[in-house]
């Protein structure tokens, strides 16, 4: 299965950094059920936090509300939630 592609012309130096990164996120994203932001671990919103998948339904939403509410995870809005892993 692709999981990504990148693609650099001949001309142009490749960024080993980025691929084990990439490969990296992969790895925790499946493994931790959550979504990881561009640059991460080092994203300048969230630092190495993960982004928890959007709630599917009213009753997730507000579960996540609470959640936030005591601490458990972090929240700009109930759609956009993150955690330390």
């Amino acid at each position: 299965m692709v999981r990504a592609i990148l693609y650099y012309p001949q001309e142009l130096g490749r960024n080993m950094d980025e691929v084990l990164r990439m490969v990296r996120a992969l790895q925790v994203a499946d493994e931790k059920r959550v979504v990881l932001p561009a640059n991460w671990p080092n994203n300048e919103l969230i630092g190495d936090k993960a982004i928890i998948p959007p709630a599917a339904d009213e009753k997730t939403a507000e579960e996540r509300l609470k959640k936030a509410e005591a601490g458990e995870i972090e929240c700009y809005d109930w759609w956009f939630c993150y955690k330390k892993l």
